[in-house]
């Protein structure tokens, strides 16, 4: 027979001596079908992500109400969701102070405004190479572009929203490119050669292109040379360009002399990847701030954190 090891003399103690993690107050309350949006966020339990969710949110308003700078770093699956409404609401009530996209956004926002329509079938379209083959949008893009560079300083994401404003799109409300310019919230494309539908047509022009978005990138980095104390920065679905980019902004404002420390920092996606959570999230609050992770579809998680700042924000104004 193996030994077996002896258990009675092991030391136990009351648990009314020891700290718990859950209590039943943190516990969450049945919704009242009744009851208002706040009252539905009350009724979430005070635990784990509902816990950080309402603090992230209340980090939001913070900013909003203080003034501070809140960055939003957004893949293109963002728009192709419908969320742009979401995201022009917030520019205009002040919560974002400044949207950055990849250069897909552009694509998708360009689209919805011009055509009403976004998002082709991909698997479709590659078998006889039409995929992305579309000479509006390429037309569109790569032609603005090369109207602008020569123009004055103005970065690729300024350049594309005006010309929207300029052709009069039919459908501009949906455009964020657009909002920024309107509103004058700096706004962002940041390029990859190669990744995009417009690259592979006659009409793009790789020093145009590359151009205007090196000059999206000192436009990024005026931003993030603000961010502080009470101030945010969220990334919602980039996997990698994004924030690869954001990291190469922050350490340029911090080798010029720019604190860019204490802020608030969240990742947003339906797969938690390494890169956001290395380089938006983990080292630049490294020492200093607080980092949030959320997993969840865009489509759910973003309009119910734009309600909840909302709330939050409505909340402190009733007091």
């Amino acid at each position: 027979m193996f030994p077996q090891l002896n258990f009675d003399d092991i030391r136990t103690q009351s648990v009314y001596t020891r700290q718990n993690k859950v209590t039943l107050e943190a516990c969450a309350h049945p919704f009242d079908d009744a009851g208002s949006f706040s009252a539905f966020v009350r009724s979430l339990p005070d635990i784990l992500k509902a816990k950080e969710l309402r603090d992230f949110a209340a980090a939001l308003a913070t900013a909003r109400r203080g003034g501070r700078t809140c960055i939003l770093l957004m893949g293109a699956h963002v728009i192709k969701v419908g969320l742009a409404p979401i995201v022009i609401d917030l520019m205009e009530r002040g919560i974002l102070t400044h949207v950055a996209l990849n250069s897909a956004g552009a694509i998708h926002d360009s689209e919805s405004a011009l055509f009403g329509v976004t998002s082709e079938d991909v698997a479709t379209n590659l078998q006889d190479g039409s995929f992305g083959m579309w000479r509006e949008t390429g037309d569109f893009i790569n032609g603005t572009l090369k109207r602008a560079r020569d123009e004055d300083d103005a970065g690729f994401g300024e350049a594309i929203g005006r010309a929207l404003i300029a052709a009069e799109a039919p459908h501009l409300s949906y455009s964020i490119l657009a909002a920024a310019v309107r509103l004058n919230v700096p706004v962002s494309i940041h390029a990859a050669i190669g990744t995009d539908i417009v690259h592979q047509q006659p009409s793009m022009d790789g020093a145009v292109t590359g151009e205007m978005s090196f000059r999206d990138f000192r436009v990024l980095a005026h931003s993030v040379k603000d961010l502080g104390e009470d101030a945010v920065v969220m990334n919602v679905g980039s996997a990698v360009i994004l924030p690869e980019i954001f990291l190469k902004a922050l350490t340029v404002v911090r080798n010029l002399g720019y604190a860019a420390r204490g802020f608030a920092a969240a990742n947003f996606d339906m797969i938690q990847h390494y890169r956001p959570n290395m380089n938006v999230v983990t080292r630049p609050t490294l020492g200093a701030g607080r980092g949030f992770v959320f997993t969840g579809h865009h489509e759910i998680m973003l309009p119910l954190l734009a309600a909840m700042v909302k709330e939050r924000l409505a909340e402190v104004d009733n007091e």
